[in-house]
């Protein structure tokens, strides 16, 4: 593409040049939002001549009405900078609106040096574009789900490099998006209970992204307390490994940071296979308003958290770390999160969409129950929530349901005097709040259909170790 910038404080306009090179993680669906990375050169006439660029590009023309470049190259002065714009792909000048990008030219701080304007030639470069696109097999990061009763979960060997890919940020610098990194952690002497919540949250109206978010510690015999950090500009500079803001980080390996009172530094070990609570298309493809996952569905964490004076040392302490990615806050959702040891666990998800027309209909439940390397529901999470039915609410709230020759039944109970309210505003403005509790009490019961009646094959009863959370927009 080639075209003009003008930078900052200049009067004239100087030709600018981009020459790249895409690869895409699969095929390119019409009603996905795919990711390619980006690598090439960028070529501004006196100020910048980089062939080692990188970045990515978002691809969602029809979904998202955009394609969206962001790039990093080094000026001429040894300034590291970043071309941030995209293409508002519009149905009724389809060829025009796919080959004019608008861009910014960004510096570490997130200032604005320059704006450009560019154009991909068709007569000139359609044929050498098209003819230069191959078609590569790749395999998969994950096999399918389990799709019949009884089948063994996958395990990957080695487990790190593919649970760190689940904690790469997948914000490609779109407006209205939320993606929430957040841990919770038991401590098994004091059953206190740990929440480290980070977010990233970029503003519907195109404002720059902002990070953010808190850390609350839940004692045994005392009122929880918690602190907000942030917010702060979100780095001009994609972070590799997970969140990484203004000092705040949570990867596969560590979580550390400071907020107020609180600072906290967790190292973590035992992640389990990952667990899908959404199916794997709708993280992998977007095509849900939002989904959520746990990299480190049962982890060990090994580290302090201190809040003022007062030291609290983990040790082997159980705690999961999961992700959500998509447009928001439901308008209404319940959480859970319960270790039920040995590897076993179950996790929970009932949202009520702000989606007009969905948001009349009640909470969808998504429930996975894992035990003895075992998932149920088997087969697709979403064919499978809708067999299952939610009563929100508070201090309790409940979800049962059926799947096959299964009934699983979950009670969740969050005390009002260990139970935390957190204020806060979605991308679009909208103010939410959610209500966490890290010492919930819950039963979980696993039943099984034989001669015509249902008899109890497992049962779980948590008492203060259970991490629970209902919330709302308002």
């Amino acid at each position: 593409m080639t075209g003009a910038v003008r930078l900052s404080g200049e009067a004239v306009e100087r030709p600018i040049t981009l020459t790249l090179r895409f690869t895409a993680p699969g095929g390119l669906h019409p009603l996905a939002d795919v990711r390619a990375e980006a690598t090439g050169r960028v070529h501004v006439a006196g100020f910048a001549d980089d062939p080692a660029a990188t970045g990515t590009m978002e691809i969602a023309p029809l979904r998202a009405g955009r394609i969206g470049y962001r790039l990093a190259f080094t000026a001429l002065d040894g300034r590291r900078l970043w071309l941030d714009g995209g293409k508002a792909v519009t149905l009724c000048r389809p060829l025009v609106s796919m080959t004019r990008l608008t861009a910014r030219l960004l510096d570490a701080e997130g200032t604005v040096v320059g704006d450009a304007r560019l154009v991909f030639d068709l007569r000139r470069d359609l044929l050498p574009f098209l003819s230069s696109m191959r078609l590569r097999r790749r395999r998969r990061p994950w096999p399918a789900a389990p799709g019949t009763r009884g089948t063994p979960l996958p395990r990957p060997a080695g487990g790190g490099p593919a649970v760190g890919d689940l904690l790469a940020s997948r914000w490609r610098g779109q407006p209205g998006r939320l993606e929430v990194w957040y841990a919770t952690v038991t401590d098994p002497k004091t059953g206190t209970g740990v929440w480290l919540h980070h977010e990233l949250v970029a503003p519907a109206d195109g404002s720059p992204a902002r990070a953010h978010g808190w850390a609350a510690v839940f004692p045994s015999d005392a009122a929880p307390v918690w602190e907000r950090f942030g917010p702060i500009p979100w780095p001009a500079e994609r972070p590799a490994a997970g969140y990484d803001a203004g000092g705040i980080t949570a990867t596969a390996q560590e979580l550390a940071g400071a907020a107020g009172d609180l600072r906290w530094r967790l190292r973590v070990t035992g992640a389990g296979a990952p667990m899908f609570t959404f199916p794997r298309w709708a993280w992998h493809r977007e095509l849900l308003p939002a989904a959520q996952i746990l990299p480190v569905p049962t982890g060990r964490f090994t580290g302090t958290v201190r809040v003022g004076d007062h030291e609290l040392a983990l040790a082997d302490a159980p705690g999961n770390i999961a992700r959500i990615y998509g447009h928001g806050n439901a308008r209404r959702w319940a959480w859970l999160h319960a270790d039920l040891g040995d590897g076993d666990v179950c996790e929970v998800v009932a949202a009520i969409s702000t989606r007009p027309g969905l948001n009349r209909l009640p909470a969808l439940p998504f429930v996975r129950l894992r035990v003895g390397g075992t998932e149920y529901p088997s087969g697709d999470p979403l064919l499978a929530a809708l067999r299952f039915r939610a009563r929100l609410g508070r201090p309790r709230w409940t979800v049962t349901g059926r799947s096959g020759d299964r009934r699983i039944s979950v009670a969740v109970t969050m005390p009002p005097e260990r139970t935390v309210a957190v204020p806060y505003a979605d991308p679009d403005g909208a103010p939410a709040v959610c209500h966490n509790c890290e010492v919930a009490d819950a039963v979980i019961l696993l039943e099984r259909r034989h001669r015509g009646g249902w008899h109890e094959e497992r049962r779980w009863q948590l008492s203060g170790t259970a991490h629970a959370e209902v919330g709302e927009r308002d």
